[in-house]
């Protein structure tokens, strides 16, 4: 895939960058370079290689997934005009 000025020129405004022509020409350039080198990334064969975290081989860290209140309802109300049992107390707005 190849880059023109005049698609620098509408990426740029699409990106509500301020863009001279030199600049415009210098980025086709530089975008023609990061298209080229995204090509190249796609010949490289990977078959059979399982996806990584890390560059590093390494176990996630996991935790109980566990449904729990938090601990801390009373010091997310404790600052509240009024509530009651732990929950906001709120007038009420429609009939």
């Amino acid at each position: 895939m190849s880059v023109d000025l005049a698609t620098v020129k509408r990426v740029a405004h699409l990106a509500r960058i301020a863009v001279t022509e030199e600049d415009a020409a210098r980025m086709e350039g530089e975008l023609n370079a990061i298209l080229g080198f995204v090509e190249q990334l796609s010949e490289v064969d990977v078959e059979g290689v399982e996806p990584m975290t890390s560059v590093t081989p390494m176990a996630m860290k996991k935790r109980a997934d566990l449904v729990t209140d938090g601990s801390k309802a009373e010091d997310i109300v404790a600052n509240a005009p009024e509530s009651t049992d732990n929950f906001f107390v709120v007038p009420k707005v429609v009939e």
